[in-house]
């Protein structure tokens, strides 16, 4: 029997697109939402967070969604306009509540994610989409790839003048996520050169996966100076930085399996063979060092190179990313290890994650099982949870996007 997009649209999803539309600013883009829904117009709008939400609502407009185009469509619409820079190209990295630049460093992070935001809306039909997808690759690629290193780097000054010394894998992970999306978005419209991106992505893939992962006992390394130097004590003093934490960041274990089996499965019959056992060696190690290594249920946030726990708060993204290897490496493998891993995670999200009074899912908590406000406050975004629910609903493609559109039969 065929899949229909109501087999995609779950209540769950349903509900989190009706929580997540609060996040509409009157401004442009999307701001953040307190832990109770209600939007905080006076905290400044980072732009990475307009760009996942307007991502999720590009998804939610192509399984038809009622109200899902137009949010897409206004998310593009503040990309294109004030989050924009006009006078150097690019996008700053917030805006502050009344519209001023908050912070105007161009960050890969940032660009990885309005990619995704164009490749979504574009596969959508969101008015806007396209051109803001072209227009993210340009600068992507002008920027940001480093084609001597094969990886991207990470920081600009606002008038690209000045690069950062600093290089990062998690740009580089959104940068993978991002590209495979834009190749599928191009594939989809039958224009552009997706074979291009995809190599770019297998080189990334080869280098963070195959190298730095594979030769340290799948103790993946996140932080580099300029000439891709390992700086192992990186944030030693500031472990629970939300984007650059010290140590091992167990969730990005996770995502880096599941973006190991995209990658192969847009290469096909040119996939290296090692991307599949190594998508699995990721997935374990991030399982059996990573989850409940404190003595109490649910992945921590980070350890140090012995697999000693650092910071210990469960962050919602880890155990939706959890949700999304374990449905991947399930669907390609047939291992049915997988199918009840997939279902130990989501019932630990129906006991400990999901808000089942204001909605959502609670960003952070302790181990204990309150709500914690270590590193997050509130609900941000929808991201995480909204491609937790439909990875296991979709095939393996290379995006979630191009998932959803074979699930729908297109």
């Amino acid at each position: 029997m065929p899949t229909t997009a109501d087999d995609l649209l779950t209540g769950e999803l349903r509900a989190l697109l009706a929580f997540a539309a609060g996040a509409r600013h009157p401004d442009g883009g999307f701001g953040h939402l307190a832990a109770d829904g209600s939007l905080l117009a006076d905290q400044p709008r980072a732009t990475y967070g307009t760009a996942r939400m307007t991502h999720v609502f590009g998804l939610a407009a192509m399984l038809g969604s009622p109200g899902a185009e137009e949010l897409a469509a206004h998310g593009v619409a503040a990309l294109t306009g004030p989050f924009h820079d006009p006078e150097h190209g690019g996008w700053v990295a917030s805006l502050g509540p009344a519209g001023d630049e908050a912070d105007d460093t161009k960050a890969a992070y940032v660009h990885a994610f309005v990619v995704l935001a164009g490749a979504s809306a574009a596969t959508a039909g969101v008015p806007g989409g396209r051109a803001l997808l072209d227009e993210a690759l340009a600068v992507w690629d002008r920027h940001f790839w480093d084609d001597a290193a094969g990886m991207a780097v990470e920081e600009w000054d606002a008038g690209w003048t000045t690069c950062a010394d600093y290089r990062g894998i998690n740009a580089n992970m959104h940068g993978v996520e991002a590209v495979l999306a834009a190749a599928d978005a191009l594939d989809a419209l039958g224009e552009g050169a997706p074979g291009q991106l995809r190599s770019r992505v297998a080189r990334v893939v080869e280098r963070v996966v195959h190298g730095w992962a594979r030769e340290r006992d799948w103790r993946l390394p996140e932080h580099f100076d300029a000439a891709w130097r390992v700086l192992p004590e990186y944030n030693a003093d500031r472990p629970s930085d939300p984007f650059r934490p010290y140590g091992v960041t167990v969730g990005h274990q996770l995502e880096w399996s599941r973006l190991a089996l995209h990658t192969r499965a847009v290469l096909g019959d040119d996939a290296p063979g090692w991307l599949l056992p190594d998508a699995v060696g990721l997935y374990r190690a991030a399982v059996d060092r990573g989850w409940a290594v404190d003595g109490h249920d649910g992945f921590v946030y980070t350890l140090d190179w012995a697999d000693r726990p650092v910071v210990t708060a469960r962050m919602h993204w880890v155990l939706a990313e959890a949700i999304g290897a374990a449905a991947v490496l399930g669907a390609v493998t047939g291992d049915p290890g997988y199918a009840q891993d997939l279902e130990r995670w989501e019932q630990h999200a129906t006991d400990r994650f999901r808000d089942p009074v204001h909605g959502g899912w609670h960003h952070e908590l302790t181990p204990e099982g309150d709500v914690g406000t270590t590193t997050w406050t509130g609900k941000p975004d929808a991201y995480h949870v909204a491609q937790a629910l439909l990875l296991p609903r979709t095939p393996v493609r290379g995006s979630i996007a191009a998932g959803v559109r074979a699930a729908l039969g297109g």
